[in-house]
C-alpha cells in the first residue's frame, strides 16, 4: 500500500516496544464489541485527526519449512490499517485482517489511549485481560480438539 499521506510521524520504521506491540496484537484479534466495550470505559477521552484513513489492501505473508527453516511466500492477505493522532500528540496505529475499516479505527484509537497514563491501567485491567482470557480460552479448546482426534500408529516387527 503506497504512503499518500504527506503527514508522516517520523518513526514509521521504528520497532514498537514490546508491551505497546502485546497490546496491538491483542487489539488486532479483539472482536468490533470487545473493542466498543473498551472504548466505552474512556469517559472524556480526546479526539484525534487521522494522520491515514482507514485503508485496505494486500499483505505478502510467509511461511517457514518445518517452523523454522527456510522463508516462503505462502500468499497474500488482506489487511485494513490507520493512524491517527490525538491532540496531545499521541499517535495510534490499528491494523486488523479483513475490510473492516471501523474495527481498524477502533484498534488505532484504543493504541493511543493505552500510550495516555490516566486510561492505560483501566484498559490493561479490564478489556485487555478479558481479550487475552478469551484468547486463551480458545487456545486451549483448540488444542484439546486437537489432542482427541490424535491417532497413534505403531508398528510390529515380524520374524522371518
Amino acid at each position: 500500500m503506497p504512503n499518500t499521506n504527506s503527514g508522516t510521524t517520523g518513526n514509521e520504521g521504528a520497532a514498537a516496544p514490546p508491551a505497546r506491540a502485546r497490546w496491538l496484537a491483542l487489539l488486532a484479534r479483539a472482536t468490533r464489541d470487545e473493542l466498543d466495550g473498551a472504548i466505552a470505559r474512556c469517559a472524556g477521552a480526546p479526539g484525534f485527526v487521522w494522520l491515514r484513513a482507514p485503508q485496505t489492501g494486500l499483505v505478502l505473508v510467509q511461511g517457514r519449512v518445518g517452523g523454522c527453516g527456510d522463508r516462503f511466500n505462502l500468499g497474500e492477505a488482506t489487511v485494513t490499517r490507520c493512524t491517527l493522532r490525538q491532540p496531545d500528540g499521541v499517535v495510534g496505529t490499528g491494523y486488523v485482517l479483513g475490510r473492516d475499516a471501523e474495527r481498524a479505527e477502533r484498534v488505532a484509537r484504543l493504541d493511543a489511549l493505552m500510550q495516555m497514563p490516566v486510561y492505560h491501567d483501566t484498559l490493561a485491567a479490564g478489556p485487555l485481560r478479558a481479550i487475552a482470557q478469551r484468547l486463551a480460552a480458545a487456545a486451549a479448546q483448540h488444542k484439546a480438539d486437537a489432542a482427541a482426534s490424535r491417532v497413534e500408529f505403531f508398528t510390529m516387527a515380524r520374524e522371518a
